[in-house]
């Protein structure tokens, strides 16, 4: 064989050894991932041949369950019809199970269960393939409160923002609400052509309503953040709710002619005021007078002690990382301590903060699935609460309680008062961008003598009131109806 002959076989033999390992690597390596990947359409049209097993909630009453998220038969080539009876109250828990777009939410992270998958099916499937049992996968009970999705999801009614409300002993996830929302149902029928035309309207939407706000989505907090500036400086040593800190009607920022000011140009009362009643009027000044004195070092020991910068929380699907500046000046540790700068939250993670507070000084791992069934309806798993972090010691969580039941009796939050109840909270109103109206934010608990429930709210842009908007006014009354709603169980 001459030169040129050796040579291109040998090349026929480098890309047929290339071919072999492509193929190898396509259909072993990687076969899993093509497996699960939500956009394979032909691994759903087989899962349509099986009943997918439902998601549902407890009624607050203990009467029953009721589904979310169900299957129904069809006397089509598909047999089985994902339908979604929780519609847009749900649209972000459940997620939608589409022939198109594939899965997303719920639907996603509980994939094996749902589909009969789970390894723990394997005896049922092959009890299935010997006595032609029609497979059926397993049922997931989430940890919500119907009424107080209900009642979140209606109060944010023609507005831009989220909810989200937590049991601050255990961690469960008793409301998930984002606002706008979307019909799960429609992205989940048997007509590819009106999938395709309603999935554009939705992603074409300026106002992002696939968005799950409540994790996805990071925020300024405003002034709920100091709630942690002031754990921060309570958990020093050096101050307790009367101590006297420096409260001027314009804080002179080092390193700069900059000022900061109160919201409105307002002064505190006086050149000091007490730490209590900085929290109670929401005092800017005195809060980022406490940042400079603390540091940022502090201020972001103090917010990781909550949560932030965590990046393995999972409610169902990946919740957004909340981070504190990495390395401010000082001017930005100022601005900083009253959540503005780079401060970026998400509901759940203020939500946590709240709920922090209420467990004594312990922030529990969120969770939104309680149990886990079978197809017959047996038991395979329950939620097991997790202490996540603590965030401060008891006798902290107890002053932080003090000094927000004061901001619910006689201060910024008073539209979050529940007749017979004692509730504490902090009012935030956040700006983001010039010209633009501020978020309006709330986060609080109650009861605040016997936590039950504690919760977050955010709403984009001052809603309904745009420029004047404020936490107290916006958000407040939203946070006021989800926690009644929990205490009425």
């Amino acid at each position: 064989m001459n030169r040129p002959l050796r040579r291109v076989a040998a090349a026929c033999l480098v890309l047929f050894g290339l071919l072999l390992v492509n193929v190898n690597w396509v259909q072993v390596v990687k076969a899993e991932g093509y497996r699960d990947d939500p956009r394979n359409s032909r691994v759903l049209l087989r899962t349509y041949e099986r009943e997918r097993g439902a998601i549902s909630v407890v009624q607050a009453d203990g009467s029953g369950r009721t589904a979310i998220a169900e299957s129904s038969r069809t006397d089509g080539p598909l047999t089985w019809l994902r339908e979604y009876p929780g519609g847009p109250s749900y649209a972000h828990v459940t997620g939608y199970y589409s022939l198109v777009y594939g899965r997303t939410s719920l639907e996603r992270s509980e994939d094996e269960v749902l589909s009969g998958e789970d390894d723990r099916f394997f005896v049922r499937r092959l009890s299935d393939s010997v006595t032609g049992r029609e497979p059926q996968g397993g049922n997931i009970i989430t940890t919500l409160d119907p009424d107080a999705q209900e009642v979140a999801h209606e109060a944010l009614s023609g507005s831009r923002g989220a909810v989200v409300a937590l049991d601050p002993r255990t961690g469960a996830v008793l409301a998930m609400v984002s606002r706008p929302s979307f019909d799960p149902g429609r992205l989940s029928s048997f007509e590819p052509a009106e999938i395709r035309s309603y999935y554009a309207q939705l992603n074409e939407d300026p106002t992002d309503p696939l968005l799950n706000r409540a994790i996805s989505k990071t925020y300024p907090p405003g002034s709920t953040f100091k709630v942690v500036t002031a754990a921060a400086a309570l958990s020093s040593g050096d101050v307790d709710p009367d101590s006297s800190i420096p409260s001027p009607r314009e804080l002179d920022l080092p390193q700069t002619s900059a000022r900061l000011r109160n919201f409105g140009g307002g002064s505190c009362g006086g050149e000091t005021t007490t730490l209590a009643n900085a929290m109670r009027i929401s005092c800017n000044t005195a809060f980022g007078a406490l940042g400079l004195e603390l540091g940022a070092d502090a201020l972001r020991e103090q917010a990781e002690a909550f949560g932030f910068g965590d990046d393995t929380l999972r409610a169902p699907t990946r919740v957004a990382t909340s981070v504190f500046p990495e390395d401010p000046d000082e001017p930005q540790t100022a601005t900083s301590a009253i959540g503005q700068f780079e401060v970026r939250v998400t509901p759940l993670q203020m939500a946590m903060v709240a709920a922090g507070v209420a467990n004594g000084g312990e922030v529990m791992r969120p969770h939104l699935v309680r149990e886990v069934q079978a197809p017959d309806l047996s038991r395979l798993d329950q939620a097991d609460p997790e202490v996540l972090t603590r965030a401060v010691d008891e006798d902290v969580a107890a002053d932080l309680t003090s000094m927000m039941e004061l901001v619910v009796d006689d201060g910024s939050g008073v539209r979050a008062q529940i007749d017979g109840v004692r509730v504490a909270g902090k009012t935030g109103t956040a700006q983001h961008a010039e010209g633009r109206p501020p978020h309006a934010w709330f986060i609080g608990f109650a009861p605040a003598d016997d936590p039950q429930v504690a919760v977050a709210v955010v709403v984009e842009d001052g809603g309904s009131l745009g420029s004047e908007a404020t936490g107290g006014a916006l958000s407040a009354p939203v946070a006021r109806d989800v926690m009644r709603a929990v205490l009425r169980r």
